[in-house]
């Protein structure tokens, strides 16, 4: 038997019987929980499979338009704080500022593992024209996993990001090895990604090494590339939520600066 949540007494009333404590759920009915949980999570998948295939024109008409944009795509990835912590040296933006499209490849069995495609002008540092990252979905062995009416297999309800995928690294052709940024800057981040006082060495050790354990590649597909355009204008997240009405009062007594920019959310 599994015992739901008790909710204390108010003060003053511990001898009144809480009408919500000693509730039981049934193995019968916890069963039943667990398979209308697993059916709703059938069709939100469903649902997000179908969305990326509805959404795929729209984006291949804003690539179309980004293109004419000089550095719409380092700017748009500089605006995004977490991307821009790992390109911290002036020699990473100026890679970076030769990148002139951004696309992603989604896995026809998995849509929820990628490919990163980063393409480059003519650069004086490396010959490659395209940068890929590949998180290449390992599916688990499962005999007899037939897809439904929507394309959706029990294996991919129980997808796991951190057991199913691998971050592959990528061979970058440095025009001058011994000036590789990479090189002159290697990943210097550690274990511990929260220390935000590290040098993260060059954003390009993204590519050449394989775990993304800074989540670079994440954040990028999630976040920077669904919001490119309002990453570019510097609008995405929007306004820092005021938590209370005391904030309002000590905001209010403060003098306004006009001129320093406004803060934006950070999205999780």
């Amino acid at each position: 038997m599994a015992k739901g949540g008790v909710k204390r007494a108010s003060p003053g009333a511990d001898d009144e019987k809480n009408p919500l404590a000693n509730v039981e759920l049934g193995d019968e009915d916890a069963q039943k929980l667990q398979q209308a949980q697993r059916d709703l999570a059938r069709v939100e998948l469903a649902m997000d499979r179908l969305s990326q295939t509805k959404i795929l024109p729209a984006y291949e008409k804003r690539r179309a338009v980004v293109k004419a944009i000089p550095k719409f795509w380092p700017v748009a990835l500089m605006n995004n704080s977490h991307v821009a912590f790992f390109a911290q040296h002036s020699a990473d933006q100026l890679a970076l500022s030769y990148l002139e499209d951004l696309w992603i490849v989604r896995d026809t069995m998995e849509h929820r593992c990628y490919t990163l495609e980063f393409y480059f002008k003519e650069n004086p540092f490396f010959s490659n024209t395209v940068l890929k990252k590949v998180y290449k979905y390992n599916a688990p062995s499962v005999a007899d996993d037939k897809p439904d009416a929507d394309g959706v297999t029990e294996t991919m309800l129980d997808f796991s990001w951190e057991r199913d995928v691998e971050a592959m690294p990528t061979k970058i052709d440095w025009k001058e090895p011994e000036k590789a940024l990479t090189k002159l800057y290697p990943d210097a981040t550690g274990e511990d990604e929260d220390d935000m006082s590290v040098d993260t060495g060059s954003f390009f050790n993204f590519f050449e090494k394989g775990p993304d354990a800074a989540e670079l590649g994440i954040t990028i597909a999630n976040e920077v590339f669904p919001e490119a355009i309002e990453y570019f204008l510097g609008t995405a997240g929007g306004d820092e939520d005021i938590d209370s009405d005391d904030e309002d009062d000590e905001d209010d007594a403060e003098e306004i600066d006009l001129e320093k920019p406004r803060s934006k959310k950070q999205k999780v």
